[in-house]
């Protein structure tokens, strides 16, 4: 079986908009987490989010193109073409843009979207309602569609393998890059565009989650509201942005003589089937999908330092994922470390699978385990090593990240400190 490997990485975040930026972040514990600006929310019980900001995507796109594109796409395209560039696989086009320096009909793209370009959608609705259908915006379909982002990508770059967009709610992002693993394993790609991408913090978006009344409302202290494992927690924070990593099979990525960041070594998926919203309380729906993951890289549980959790800051995924843990690695639950950035991000929703997955690659190539942020008071019933508060440091050779996502998805990827076979390839 092919081994896969991760050669570029990208990110756009509430904490940082590139990976040296994020990784700085991490270790320092930082907060991205404040008051809503993108729109007036006087009339909102929530008021707080982690928005993306200082983000203008001319960094990294034409004008031309990033125009005829919703938030979610423009965080994508940003992160693909610092993964792209990473790796080592972009060369200056004629004409302007950047375009791919290998096998294009080998390359796909897989990104995960939960939502779509909700922006579109309110102001198209908002068109619609006060001034009729004609004066609806001409692209909403296109603008607000979730597979745009997948187009888009495939398009700036002339990528003509497979495009796909996974839309497993909060799982997409992990579930696209198990995707793509797939894809490259099953010798359809050489390489694939993989990751997730979110951008739902507007009316629509903050209203909707509002109703079902699973958003904190520490509006007077919005750095102290995402607190995952905490027993002061009362709902999670919706963020924004994108992760986006380049995967290619190992043989392709010697062959060009690129430098490998870490392996994905292993992917696994259930469903709880259990309840739209809440996941199956037993833990053991995602619980088999550690277990798939970790037999698919053929792994150990004991052979896991880090457990990148999915840790949205709810009361009822909090417990459940401690139980989910514990259900799959068993004693050594107790003695690895596990951590949620979510405590500084928020919920990205299907980014957060992306920027996770950059996470763990980080833990183990700059050696450290990312914090839980304001974790001052656990809860008793979520008794595992949550690494509290600061950064920690030690050796990791082996990383997980879990994602659950609305309707009962779970999916797990795990990642390895890359070792050449000592024969070459």
């Amino acid at each position: 079986m092919k081994k896969v490997v991760i050669t570029g990485m990208g990110v756009i975040s509430p904490i940082g908009n590139s990976v040296k930026d994020f990784s700085a972040s991490l270790k320092a514990g930082k907060n991205g987490i404040g008051r809503i600006t993108q729109f007036d929310t006087a009339d909102f019980d929530v008021q707080i989010a982690g928005e993306v900001r200082d983000f203008d995507p001319s960094q990294w796109l034409e004008k031309k193109d990033s125009r005829k594109m919703a938030r979610f796409t423009q965080f994508a395209s940003a992160a693909a073409t610092q993964a792209l560039g990473q790796a080592g696989l972009l060369a200056d086009r004629e004409g302007g843009g950047k375009q791919l320096t290998v096998n294009a009909e080998r390359c796909g793209v897989v990104l995960g979207n939960g939502i779509g370009g909700f922006e579109i959608v309110t102001e198209s609705f908002r068109k619609l309602f006060a001034q009729g259908p004609r004066r609806m915006l001409p692209l909403t379909i296109p603008l607000m569609i979730n597979n745009e982002a997948a187009g888009n990508v495939s398009m700036l770059f002339g990528a003509k393998g497979p495009a796909f967009t996974q839309v497993t709610a909060c799982a997409s992002g992990t579930d696209a890059l198990g995707q793509a693993l797939d894809l490259i394993r099953a010798g359809r790609c050489d390489v694939v565009i993989a990751g997730g991408t979110e951008s739902c913090i507007g009316p629509f978006g903050v209203g909707g989650f509002q109703m079902l009344k699973t958003l904190s409302t520490r509006n007077d202290e919005p750095q102290k509201a995402s607190r995952p494992f905490d027993k002061d927690r009362d709902g999670f924070v919706l963020g924004e942005g994108a992760g986006v990593l380049t995967l290619e099979s190992e043989e392709h990525a010697l062959a060009r003589g690129a430098k490998i960041i870490v392996e994905l070594a292993g992917y696994g998926a259930t469903a709880d089937a259990y309840h739209i919203t809440a996941p199956d309380p037993s833990g053991e729906g995602g619980g088999r999908a550690i277990r798939l993951a970790l037999a698919d890289a053929g792994l150990a549980p004991e052979d896991v330092q880090y457990y990148n959790a999915h840790g949205t800051s709810t009361p009822i995924n909090d417990p459940t994922e401690t139980a989910m843990i514990k259900y799959a690695f068993g004693a050594h639950a107790y003695r690895m470390k596990i951590s949620s950035i979510k405590s500084m991000t928020g919920h990205c929703v299907a980014g957060s699978g992306g920027m996770e997955a950059i996470a763990c690659a980080l833990a183990i190539t700059e050696g450290f385990y990312p914090p839980t942020i304001n974790l001052d008071n656990p809860d008793p019933a979520c008794d595992l090593d949550y690494t509290p508060n600061f950064v920690q440091h030690g050796e990791i050779n082996v990383a997980a990240s879990g994602s659950l996502g609305f309707g009962g998805h779970n999916g797990i990827v795990v990642f390895k400190r890359y070792q050449a076979h000592p024969k070459g390839v």
